[in-house]
């Protein structure tokens, strides 16, 4: 069994949690031949299976990752409705935001809709933006919310990684303010070590 260590996290949201860190510690080792930052980077339990799936492509950690995050939500019990997981910033095969989403929500019994939050303006990755007020310009009219869906829904608001919060911070304010959502709740699977 996976250990986590859910933290809270700060946002517009009615309550959030951070399941534990992805990482837990980046040692630089030097270059290698081709010039590129070698690391020794020790990450979280659930930091590993995240990466091993957005960055190996290894699916089989899917089911383990929705076991965990079950286990977790039915604990919580926030009382949600739906499950909206983020829009991915970049663009793969298979997004594993989505992918999590939707088995959870099989696993917990509740709807999950990939199109009530669509990106109409493409922004960089903001994983290299390190100002908060910066991604938050960047962020700015990047979304679009599908009213239809949402109004006086409890929502669970699901990513995979959260760094600044600046992304799901905007993206509550829009099922807030646009989609006139009962209540927002905010789950990531792991959060970076600092808020930059």
């Amino acid at each position: 069994m996976v250990n986590i260590r859910p933290m809270q996290i700060p946002g517009r949201w009615r309550a959030g949690y951070a399941l534990d860190y992805h990482t837990l510690s980046s040692t630089y080792l030097g270059v290698d031949e081709y010039g590129h930052a070698i690391y020794d980077t020790k990450r979280s339990e659930i930091g590993e299976l995240l990466y091993r799936l957005k960055y190996r492509s290894d699916k089989s950690v899917i089911n383990e990752l929705v076991e965990i995050v079950a286990r977790f939500v039915s604990e919580w019990n926030p009382g949600v409705t739906i499950l909206i997981p983020v829009p991915p910033s970049r663009t793969r095969a298979d997004q594993p935001v989505q992918i999590i989403a939707e088995r959870l929500g099989m696993s917990i019994g509740i709807p999950v809709d990939l199109n009530i939050i669509k990106r109409v303006i493409e922004t960089p990755e903001l994983k290299n933006v390190y100002n908060y007020d910066e991604r938050i310009r960047l962020l700015n009219g990047s979304y679009k919310v599908d009213k239809s869906g949402i109004k006086e829904q409890k929502i669970l608001l699901f990513d995979d990684l959260y760094r600044s919060g600046a992304t799901m911070n905007a993206v509550t304010s829009m099922l807030y303010d646009e989609g006139v959502a009962e209540e927002v709740y905010a789950l990531a699977l792991t959060r970076t070590r600092s808020r930059s």
